[in-house]
């Protein structure tokens, strides 16, 4: 590579480096200092539900090892720190406050400025309180309310050092996996509950991007982790529809809605079958598209699909544990995803 075509390829001013956690994957001290338990917590203690028993009650001790942490990232020479609040942290089951799970993140927010690090935030990376989820989680249209209570709680604490909120992390995972795949907590295996799931954290999304736009905020999004689907024989009819298929439910139905005020009318049509429509209230459409600041986007891999059974032989894809799961693809369960006999990664 020549110099010219190094300069070429560098990354443009202002542009921003930094690394992102979920809490419940880093946290520990799932039930210290008042911390409840959330969705994680509850799932994991079942047998079989996570490989090798793991449970996120001590994970890395972030809890207590935060300020070396972030002297990590300082030595990283991150810009930026995108990091999760643990919702039942900050929120006893009885919706009062906890001082103490606020406390920890106001510590981090604290750090994070004095090591020149952006703090970005995200509020939900799957951490439901399991109260909540015993009173329907994301299948009640309640908890959008509960969500947009716990959203504005965090803004009091630190809003006035905080500029930079993401709403959702993976709202696919937390919907579709979580509620139709099981695979995900709470594990459920409920089509209809998953697609309410769906609905509800879009909703969710935007009264909170109203309620903190209100409040001053500067800037405020969302991630999705989208997708290519790509046919796997471009001239075969049913892989082509596969492949319309897992681009509406997997990127479609998050994006517009969320960018454009609609459901994707071939989306609406492969879920007709369980009245998604009945979910969807007058001015829902109106909230959930909010004016954002930005759009996340995690991108893991492309997706082969097909709209054929697998071919003999197909080698299955790695699972975590030998839990039965049902597919997440609501109304297009059939939808397969051959390998063309290349070896397969962990992720499939």
């Amino acid at each position: 590579m020549s110099l010219d075509n190094l300069e070429q390829r560098r990354f443009p001013p202002g542009f921003v480096w930094g690394a992102a956690t979920a809490a419940a994957q880093i946290e520990g001290a799932a039930h210290e200092d008042g911390k409840q338990d959330s969705i994680w917590d509850a799932f994991a203690r079942v047998p079989g539900n996570v490989a090798n028993g793991d449970t996120p009650e001590r994970a890395v001790d972030h809890y207590h090892r935060m300020p070396e942490d972030v002297a990590l990232m300082k030595r990283l020479g991150l810009d930026s720190y995108r990091f999760s609040i643990s919702w039942p942290r900050v929120k006893r089951d009885d919706g009062a406050a906890n001082p103490k799970g606020l406390d920890f993140y106001s510590r981090l927010v604290d750090e994070l400025l004095a090591a020149g690090i952006l703090p970005w935030l995200t509020l939900y990376h799957w951490d439901l309180p399991q109260a909540v989820e015993e009173t329907g989680g994301w299948a009640n249209r309640e908890t959008a309310a509960r969500f947009t209570d716990y959203a504005l709680l965090m803004h009091e604490t630190l809003g006035d050092r905080v500029n930079h909120w993401t709403t959702f992390n993976e709202p696919l995972c937390s919907s579709f996996i979580a509620y139709a795949g099981g695979e995900h907590a709470p594990g459920r295996q409920e089509p209809r509950a998953a697609l309410a799931a769906l609905h509800h954290q879009h909703l969710a999304h935007g009264l909170a991007t109203r309620a903190l736009r209100e409040r001053g905020t500067e800037k405020i999004g969302i991630t999705l982790n989208l997708t290519n689907a790509v046919p796997n024989n471009p001239a075969e009819p049913a892989d082509i529809d596969a492949a319309r298929r897992i681009d509406a439910l997997w990127n479609r139905a998050f994006l517009e809605p969320i960018l454009l005020g609609r459901y994707p009318a071939d989306f609406l049509e492969d879920v007709s079958a369980h009245r998604f429509d009945e979910l969807v209230h007058d001015g829902d459409l109106e909230t959930i598209a909010a004016p954002i600041d930005f759009l996340g986007v995690n991108h893991y891999h492309d997706d082969n699909v097909s709209g054929l059974p697998l071919p003999a032989g197909e080698p299955e894809s790695l699972r975590p544990t030998s839990k039965p799961t049902s597919s997440p693809f609501v109304g297009s369960e059939h939808v397969t995803f051959p390998s063309r006999g290349l070896p397969r990664t962990a992720m499939g």
